[in-house]
């Protein structure tokens, strides 16, 4: 239980984020963790640097019920102030936090409070005696340097653990988390690490997850990219309802558009896609160009859009529901959904 989260044996696949502002600043953590929350994150991993970043949780742990994880890196002073200020998590190596001793109070501590700790290994922090003994940060080390510190934390008779394993690129995370599974029986964290920009890390993270995902890799996944954080938690919620694993919110269809178009598809799509975020309910709505599949996807959908020369018809549960002229296609599909989730459209989706 990472909070009141539930990971691995069975339960459901959850999405985590990180936040990206200076932890020791929070207001403007604690901005961005609400809108972490609204985005739909279920576990939200903060930096701890240091001292002050560390007391500064106490503050955002009260303001929030989403469970956090501390990210700690070499002073076990640090996991300590993170425990005591009611983390539900720590991210950590116990290799690098120095002594037995010192780990040793770290994992009193944790085990104390039932706070489970996840070992993250990343292909970039390798520990040096590993990249001699490879050359590179291959798989075989990625999954002895997460062996390496698991047998630590057994040694000291823990066993509250999660394991990640991630490279910034598809075949080796995949391999690793591979040689790992046939080791322990851990639940994992999955992503691939430093997937980059918005568009690209969004292509290949959900090409890696959608493998780990299919090979029972995952419990648990973030989507890591060099953008909002609430990015992160959509492209990723967007991965779990495209396997059919989870459904959250709003999944729209929507056509490419092509020759046989005679409206502004992607203007229409974008801003019905854009009126309707935030929506709290499980609907799938179909906003299409044209009368040679608009219709069928619009039929399939909970609610949908086919679109003709001037005018579109609206289908609710596979029903023509009604007609609507081309000035007022945006506004009275808005209003088509909106009613069918039950929301007032003077107030908006989940306002």
């Amino acid at each position: 239980m990472i909070g009141r989260i539930a990971v691995g044996d069975g339960a459901a696949i959850s999405v985590q984020s990180m936040t990206k502002t200076d932890t020791r600043d929070a207001a403007a953590t604690a901005a961005q963790i609400r809108r972490l929350e609204r985005a739909g994150c279920e576990v939200i991993r903060l930096a701890v640097p240091d001292i002050r970043a560390a007391e500064a949780l106490r503050g955002l742990r009260a303001g929030t019920k989403t469970a956090l994880v501390a990210d700690i890196h070499f002073d076990h002073k640090l996991a300590l102030a993170a425990l005591e200020a009611g983390v539900d998590g720590l991210r950590l190596n116990p290799g690098n936090i120095g002594s037995r001793k010192k780990i040793e109070e770290v994992v009193k501590a944790a085990r104390e409070r039932s706070v489970p700790i996840r070992i993250g290994v990343n292909s970039g922090s390798l520990e040096k005696d590993l990249l001699e003994k490879y050359g590179r940060a291959v798989p075989e080390a990625l999954a002895e340097s997460a062996l390496r510190h698991v047998r630590i934390l057994e040694d000291l008779d823990f066993h509250l653990i999660k394991i990640s394993l991630k490279a910034s690129d598809i075949p080796r995370t995949l391999e690793a988390y591979r040689l790992v599974a046939g080791r322990v029986d851990y639940p994992f964290h999955a992503g691939i690490t430093e997937a980059g920009l918005l568009l690209p890390g969004t292509v290949k993270s959900s090409a890696g997850l959608a493998l780990l995902l299919n090979e029972g890799l995952a419990d648990t996944i973030r989507v890591s990219l060099t953008a909002p954080p609430e990015n992160e938690v959509d492209v990723g919620w967007t991965i779990l309802r495209s396997m059919g694993i989870r459904r959250r919110g709003v999944e729209l269809v929507s056509c490419p558009s092509c020759g046989r178009c005679e409206v502004d598809l992607p203007g229409i799509a974008s801003a019905v896609a854009e009126r309707l975020s935030g929506l709290p309910h499980d609907l799938t709505i179909a906003v299409m160009g044209c009368m040679v599949n608009g219709p069928g996807e619009a039929k399939e959908a909970d609610i949908g859009l086919a679109c003709g020369r001037g005018a579109g018809v609206v289908f609710k549960k596979g029903r023509i529901h009604r007609r609507l002229p081309e000035k007022n296609l945006v506004d009275g599909f808005v209003e088509d959904v909106l009613e069918l989730a039950g929301q007032s459209p003077e107030r908006g989706p989940g306002i």
